[in-house]
């Protein structure tokens, strides 16, 4: 049985299209931003010798970027997933930022 070509108004399929592109940025870019922030911390802050601490810190992103494209599509509203995500990234790239630039000099 062939399938209906138009399942609802124009103007929904497009708020559809647009939610899932939004969720699939976010979960590829969000993700790797997430992902590289979070390597870069455990490398320069775990006190552990500087090898180990990047090896940590690579397994981790791993990690998070699945927690992040599995979270993208989980939650039911995509602007509480950028909200968390952004939540997650900004704090920690500030603080990276100041930890390789000086806090106060």
């Amino acid at each position: 049985m062939p399938r209906p070509t138009s399942t609802g108004a124009p103007g929904a399929r497009l708020a559809h299209a647009l939610d899932v592109a939004s969720r699939t940025i976010l979960a590829a870019v969000g993700g790797y931003v997430a992902a590289a922030l979070t390597a870069a911390g455990f490398a320069r802050w775990l006190p552990i010798p500087r090898v180990e601490a990047v090896m940590t810190g690579m397994l981790v992103s791993f990690a998070v970027y699945a927690v992040v494209a599995i979270f993208a599509f989980a939650v039911a509203r995509a602007a509480r997933v950028w909200f968390w995500t952004s939540a997650y990234c900004v704090p920690l790239g500030v603080a990276l930022y100041l930890s390789m630039h000086g806090a106060g000099a």
